[in-house]
């Protein structure tokens, strides 16, 4: 019995897992190899005792038997207990030397598959509160495609879809995660870690800058593309505090850092902004908007207007600047040149235009209505012939002097002006600036958004930091 106890302490000890646990499972294991011995469906149960672990059945004291499995009569109970009554409950002793090799191996499967629920359990515990938490790691073995890392009391599975395509890890080497989920159950049950995940670069720019540590600088926003490109959109609090100043540092030594942990991705610093229309020209950066008109604020639609020139730039390599952009606003966001916006809005016009339309229509336009029976009497009938005639043909007509033609000038010419509205852009809702709040880096090297003397110079080429208050003039100066 000692040997028992002491085995059951010695592996509670080493998978961290209260003692009763472990013995509740012993416990399960032992009827399980039981009942597949004896071939039963008898209630068993079993107990500790100085002798070991010991098997007992129970039955149901009753007058008359008709569960012979689970009852027994009241003079074959009194044989084993004296003090046996009807309704009572005794225990009919089991041997547990008949059990063979194969009910000691359904024995241990029970046992191996107990303590894995209960691990499973812990480690759920442990870890389902620190969700998004960045964690260092060590890469301990490869299993396919996917990567097993050490958290230090447990095992986390990196999974070939949560990795960046610049990373390139063998094992013993040192990682950044963050927990992505916690599962309990599936084909892979435990921690699931990512460095895929946007919060990976969050996390990143909260251990790099001190005032988004100290909530003076608040991350809003951030949409990535593992191994290409990530944007974030910052904000500060302070009005004295140059939010995307912070995020870069001096001479771009703080998101140098976060450039190198992310093996050289393109990162973009963007400035929030609570209007969408700004933020989503900040968000579009490098390219220039031209204007941007809210489609339909309560599905969250907009359309951007570039210049021709400006239209690839907007939509990035294969779509991405645009689509990064939209899961940072959480807008759908349509992109259209000037060239594409002027040919749709002269396919309106033209659809509108109603080819000889009636000179009645120009009632609607104020003409009155008696003037406009005397043009049809003329053999004036459409808009389009009234259009082409001069005033002195006007004044030939009887009863139309000059005062009439000038009415007849104002109706026509605010029938097509109707047309003309169609054809001039949309009005902005707000001026569109060009903007400096966005600054990006592209694999380690500054390329927008910084100062004419560091623009397009790669950050190692970039002098040390300088002493006192030369440095501080540095930084104003990289983000402009």
């Amino acid at each position: 019995m000692d040997s028992i106890l002491q085995s059951i302490e010695i592996l509670s000890k080493e998978k961290g897992i209260d003692p009763q646990i472990v013995l509740d499972a012993v416990k399960d294991a032992m009827i399980a190899a039981a009942r597949k011995q004896f071939r039963t469906n008898e209630e068993l149960v079993a107990e500790v005792e100085e002798g070991g672990i010991q098997i007992y059945a129970l039955k149901r004291v009753v007058e008359q038997v008709q569960d012979p499995v689970n009852e027994i009569t009241l003079e074959q109970a009194r044989r084993l207990d004296p003090n046996a009554e009807v309704g009572s409950v005794v225990r009919i002793r089991r041997s547990t030397e008949q059990l063979g090799r194969i009910s000691a191996q359904t024995a241990r499967q029970v046992i191996l598959q107990k303590v894995r629920e209960a691990e499973r359990e812990i480690v759920y515990q442990e870890y389902a509160g620190r969700v998004g938490e960045l964690v260092n790691c060590t890469v301990k073995r490869v299993e396919g495609n996917d990567l097993i890392v050490d958290l230090g009391k447990t095992e986390a599975r990196l999974p070939k879809k949560e990795q960046s395509k610049l990373d390139n890890y063998s094992v013993g080497d040192r990682i950044r995660c963050v927990i992505k989920s916690v599962e309990k159950s599936g084909k892979t049950p435990g921690v699931i870690v990512s460095r895929a995940a946007p919060e990976l670069v969050m996390r990143l720019f909260e251990q790099e800058v001190p005032e988004i540590y100290d909530n003076t600088v608040v991350i809003k926003a951030c949409a990535r593309e593992a191994g290409e490109r990530t944007k974030i959109a910052v904000q500060s609090r302070d009005r004295d505090v140059d939010a995307v100043g912070a995020c870069v540092g001096m001479k771009g030594m703080r998101v140098q850092s976060i450039i190198r942990e992310l093996r050289g991705e393109k990162i973009d610093i963007i400035e929030y902004s609570d209007d969408p229309v700004v933020f989503a020209t900040h968000a579009l950066s490098p390219a220039k908007i031209s204007r941007v008109n809210i489609l339909d604020p309560e599905q969250k639609h907009m359309e951007v207007i570039v210049e021709d020139s400006q239209l690839s730039l907007a939509i990035g390599k294969k779509g991405q600047n645009v689509r990064l952009a939209a899961k940072l606003l959480g807008w759908r966001i349509d992109i259209k040149s000037e060239e594409e916006k002027r040919r749709e809005a002269e396919a309106a016009a033209q659809a509108l235009v109603v080819p000889g339309a009636p000179v009645t229509v120009l009632v609607d336009h104020g003409l009155e209505e008696e003037i406009v029976e005397r043009l049809a009497d003329a053999g004036v009938n459409t808009v389009e012939q009234l259009g082409a005639m001069t005033p002195e043909q006007l004044e030939a007509i009887p009863g139309i002097g000059p005062e009439t033609v000038q009415a007849i000038q104002i109706a026509v010419n605010s029938y097509y002006a109707q047309f003309e509205e169609v054809l001039e852009p949309a009005a902005v809702e707000e001026p569109v600036m060009e903007s400096e709040a966005a600054t990006e880096f592209e694999g380690g090297a500054v390329a927008a958004g910084d100062s004419p003397a560091t623009q397009g110079t790669p950050i190692s080429e970039i002098p040390e930091a300088q002493e006192s208050t030369e440095s501080a003039a540095s930084d104003e100066d990289l983000v402009g």
